[in-house]
């Protein structure tokens, strides 16, 4: 755990290779694999799945690696940590799963690499909210242009009857707002 928190693959392969856990936990529950996630080290991502790293089991806050990765705007770890089986629908304890943190963070190239393994682009998540809800709520104008020209639909509304554009103007987030109310 100390090699990943400092990001030092040498130290990492050489107490694996002396027998060390690869799914050791710290405090928090966090792995070797989360920690590497959050950081954005996907070669030492590379070595602990290889070493047997389980992808999906998640801190004690219920985060998993993929939710990491894909809060941080790591792409290329969200892609392979999905290759190697993560799943995309886990909710941590906020009851949030991997695609709300990519929308809401503005992780555009995250955010596709989660639409890209399937996740349903329009799923209501805690209080009936989508991720271009998320997206558009928290003004991240490139996550909520994917979203649109992926299909997201705008019309949705979430448990206080507001659609994502509703959501954008109370926020004040006009940048998001005007995509949202752009011509289709």
């Amino acid at each position: 755990l100390v090699g990943a928190r400092q990001a030092d693959l040498a130290q990492v392969e050489r107490v694996l290779a002396q027998g060390a856990a690869v799914n050791s936990r710290n405090r928090l529950g966090k792995t070797a694999l989360l920690i590497a996630a959050e950081k954005g080290q996907l070669a030492m991502a590379e070595r602990l799945i290889a070493a047997g790293a389980d992808v999906n089991l998640a801190s004690l806050e219920q985060v998993t690696p993929l939710m990491a990765a894909a809060y941080a705007g790591h792409e290329a770890i969200a892609r392979r940590l999905i290759a190697a089986g993560a799943r995309t629908d886990p909710l941590d304890r906020m009851r949030k799963p991997a695609v709300v943190y990519a929308a809401g963070q503005g992780r555009a190239s995250a955010l596709a690499a989660l639409l890209d393994a399937g996740v349903a682009i329009d799923a209501p998540y805690e209080h009936g909210l989508t991720a271009l809800m998320w997206a558009a709520g928290q003004g991240q104008a490139d996550a909520v242009r994917l979203l649109l020209e992926r299909g997201a639909r705008t019309e949705l509304r979430d448990d206080r009857g507001l659609t994502a554009a509703d959501i954008a103007r109370q926020a004040g987030q006009a940048q998001a707002l005007q995509l949202l109310e752009a011509p289709r």
